[in-house]
């Protein structure tokens, strides 16, 4: 389906996945939210439609505040790009350093941190080894669950899709009464990753205590270095099992990848601590972007 310049757009479809594939290929991104799957799983929760500005792809989208925004131009000459996006009043989400330093220079633009958007970042192999005191406190709550029961972890697969689903349902159902509308779109984006896993290219993980499924992860390779870890739900009554299936998932899955992005926490502080408790190398910086006056943009170039 052809793609309309700028400022067109057409909502994207899962017949855009080869093309965006190819583009991140080459582009070899830093930020979660550039994945085929991270798109078009949150297609309806951030709006996502295609458009191109010379020869750049543009995602257009819409945060969970209702801002609208685009996120860096794919592929083509991306200073005309985000010349022709500026200029037209736009706010740019999900610059990283290595973008800033490279397209956003000068006084005039105001670039602001994104700290509730930071991915965090983790050796792999320690998320799947868990070595010395640090993680003390992470494998004394896997020994009390592997202690408790008689378990096996499985790659996904279809066989386990109900299983699945059927734990996503528990999980959301313990937190119903503090729900917003994020939550139910992170619910739908969840299903329909493990309803289209295989066609989406996802890789994942499965516990099971007595033939019944009670927690699973799903991620994808994200650059050629670094996997991403997208959905983790577990029975939230089951002491330890969060710390397994996060062990298990680095310890199964991407073992040729030296970084693991397990996303941002979206400003949640329970979230923020559990993460921060895993010690990551880095926090990916996000920025969110605009040329108040685009002259000062177009005079950079």
């Amino acid at each position: 389906m052809e793609i309309p310049p700028y400022p067109e757009s057409r909502p994207l479809t899962m017949t855009d996945k080869p093309l965006l594939d190819r583009l991140f290929d080459d582009i070899q991104p830093c930020i979660s939210e550039l994945t085929f799957a991270g798109l078009y799983l949150f297609r309806h929760a951030h709006e996502y439609r295609l458009s191109t500005a010379d020869d750049s792809l543009i995602v257009l989208g819409k945060g969970y505040d209702g801002i609208k925004y685009f996120l860096p131009p794919l592929g083509g000459d991306v200073p005309s790009a985000l010349k022709i996006l500026f200029a037209d009043g736009q706010t740019l989400y999900g610059a990283d350093d290595q973008f800033a330093a490279r397209y956003l220079t000068g006084e005039a633009v105001q670039i602001t941190e994104l700290r509730d958007s930071y991915d965090y970042l983790y050796l792999r192999e320690e998320l799947a080894t868990l070595p010395g005191s640090r993680f003390h406190k992470k494998k004394n709550r896997i020994s009390y669950f592997t202690s408790r029961h008689i378990f096996t972890v499985t790659l996904f697969s279809r066989e386990h899709l109900n299983g699945c689903l059927d734990i996503l349902d528990k999980w959301f159902q313990s937190l119903m009464k503090e729900a917003g509308s994020s939550l139910h779109l992170e619910v739908e984006a969840t299903s329909e990753a493990l309803q289209s896993a295989e066609e989406l290219g996802l890789g994942g993980i499965v516990v099971i205590i007595n033939d019944k499924v009670v927690a699973f992860a799903l991620g994808e390779r994200l650059n050629r270095d670094t996997a991403v870890c997208h959905f983790e739900k577990a029975d939230p009554f089951t002491e330890g099992l969060n710390q397994l299936v996060n062990r298990d998932f680095a310890r199964l899955l991407f073992q040729e990848c030296r970084y693991l992005n397990r996303e941002q926490d979206l400003g949640d502080t329970g979230l923020r601590n559990a993460k921060l408790s895993y010690h990551p190398i880095e926090l990916v910086r996000k920025y969110s972007v605009k040329y108040p006056d685009i002259k000062d943009f177009v005079a950079l170039y």
